[in-house]
């Protein structure tokens, strides 16, 4: 083992010497820190892969050429009016359209118009009738004076209305010296509107004449009286069965042939006016139909005395219906008159329960 011991220790020796020649030979406590981080920061940066380094894209943009800048278009001046000689405007109006008028009444018709030409109006100038209603107006009127540019002008024609109830229009015109039409629409309309205080036959009955084939009569019967009689039978049955309210019975004289008349006060008829009525019998007490068998007129007079003027005859016999009258007395229009119901007895009068049913003139 002594011999063993020799060899170690010099073997140790050997190495002690070899790792003091490799120590660094100065003072640990006395080394730089900066050294140190920087022998620190390689080490790091020693084991960090290396980066791959990419290339940033770079957009490229085409560049955009300026608009042209626009030019107005370069107008022409505006062209002058050309001068209108005949020229009118249209201002005012009376009896504006669809104005009522009475029958037959005379009016005068106005249009204003306002020149608004550059030629003058002159009394050569004038207003035509073209088409449509007259109303009795002039075919051509002249102007009543000049009229300058500017100026206004009332143009008036006399109307008269026409008799008979309805809508009338007349279209006119305005022309030049020279015979050129320059307005050709302006017009006249009324309506015709006739109005009626009418005149009932049943109402003025007691206050009528009567009389019989044998001599006046009393109104009111009785219905037994001989020489006929005429009363009210308001609300009784007739042979079509209906019950109105407004029934006039005249029963002729009770003899073959027979007559019963109602002269009535006078009445001034209006335009457009008629005599309407129904014409019929009295049923029997059992509803039924008698043997009726009448003549019914109706006549006037201007001075309630003969000549009387028919106006109407109507032959009706008891047949389960009435008959509707309806007389146009238009042509009278003006006059005062005094008219006559009437009832004749058509051979026997036996049974002649002649009725009038809401006898009345009126505008229908």
């Amino acid at each position: 083992m002594r011999k063993l011991f020799p060899i170690f220790a010099g073997i140790a020796l050997m190495i002690m010497g070899v790792v003091a020649c490799n120590l660094p030979s100065s003072n640990p406590s006395q080394q730089n820190p900066s050294t140190i981080m920087t022998a620190a920061a390689l080490t790091v940066q020693a084991q960090i892969p290396p980066t791959v380094a990419f290339a940033s894209p770079v957009a490229t943009f085409t560049s955009i050429p300026p608009l042209p800048t626009a030019i107005p278009p370069t107008l022409p001046p505006p062209a002058s009016p050309t001068p209108i000689c005949d020229n009118a405007q249209f201002i005012s109006e009376n009896y504006p359209d669809n104005t009522n008028v009475a029958p037959g009444a005379n009016f005068t018709k106005t249009w204003t118009f306002k020149n608004i030409g550059v030629c003058s109006w002159t009394p050569s100038y004038a207003i035509v009738f073209s088409n449509g209603d007259s109303m009795s107006g002039p075919a051509v009127q002249a102007l009543p004076g000049n009229v300058n540019p500017g100026q206004t002008v009332d143009i008036s024609v006399a109307l008269t209305a026409p008799s008979a109830n309805g809508t009338y229009k007349g279209v006119w015109k305005l022309r030049n010296a020279a015979g050129v039409v320059f307005v050709n629409q302006f017009w006249a309309q009324i309506k015709v509107a006739a109005t009626s205080s009418g005149f009932d036959f049943h109402t003025r009955a007691a206050s009528a004449s009567w009389v019989g084939s044998a001599g006046a009569i009393t109104f009111g019967g009785p219905d037994t009286d001989p020489n006929g009689f005429a009363m009210y039978r308001n609300g009784q049955r007739l042979e079509d069965g209906s019950t109105p309210s407004k029934v006039l019975e005249m029963h002729p004289q009770w003899v073959d042939n027979g007559v019963m008349t109602g002269i009535y006060q006078p009445y001034t008829i209006t335009a457009g006016e008629h005599f309407l009525a129904k014409i019929g019998f009295l049923a029997k007490a059992d509803g039924s139909c008698g043997a009726g068998d009448a003549i019914f007129q109706l006549s006037y007079s201007a001075t309630g005395s003969p000549p009387w003027t028919g106006l109407g005859s109507w032959t009706k016999t008891c047949n389960g219906s009435l008959q509707n009258i309806d007389v146009n007395l238009n042509s009278l229009a003006g006059q005062n008159l005094r008219f006559a119901l009437a009832v004749l007895a058509n051979g026997s009068s036996g049974q002649d329960w002649a009725v009038w049913v809401s006898p009345r003139i009126e505008i229908p």
